[in-house]
């Protein structure tokens, strides 16, 4: 009886374990809060790399051609596509289910320090900051 007990503890335990290692895994694709681009997350080095996978609106209105990171202050990284394009830098853990690190933002071409941290399964908060004034939104997951 007491080893029928053990093993059915041992395996609540297990079961229980790969719950919890999923729910703080940021692997997979997020929908930013407004909705316009989804971040697909995988493990790099020892962190987090995160890469635009789709965009709402992935041609540029006016030229018909695919949206390019035209705010880039750099002219050659300005023409590259906005698809695949690269958010995160140098983000390493910073805790349980918390990264830290820097990230790119293409709305006007400047990199700011960033904070992510899982707060659930589904939803991801993403913080930038410029010395001690921080934003930040709340990422949903779309897919694993």
């Amino acid at each position: 009886m007491i080893s029928r007990f053990a093993a059915l503890i041992v395996l609540l335990a297990l079961l229980l374990g790969a719950s919890i290692a999923r729910a703080q895994n940021a692997d997979g694709t997020w929908l930013t809060q407004a909705g316009d681009a989804r971040v697909k997350i995988s493990k790099c080095g020892g962190g987090i790399c995160g890469h635009i996978v789709w965009l709402r609106q992935p041609y540029d209105t006016s030229t018909g051609q695919p949206a390019t990171d035209s705010k880039n202050p750099n002219p050659a990284l300005a023409r590259r596509p906005m698809i695949g394009l690269p958010l995160f830098s140098d983000m390493q853990s910073a805790g349980p289910n918390k990264w830290s690190g820097q990230i790119y933002n293409a709305d006007d071409g400047s990199t700011y320090a960033s904070n992510i941290s899982l707060i659930s399964a589904d939803s991801l908060r993403v913080e930038g900051c410029v010395g001690a004034l921080c934003g930040g939104e709340t990422w949903t997951r779309t897919g694993r």
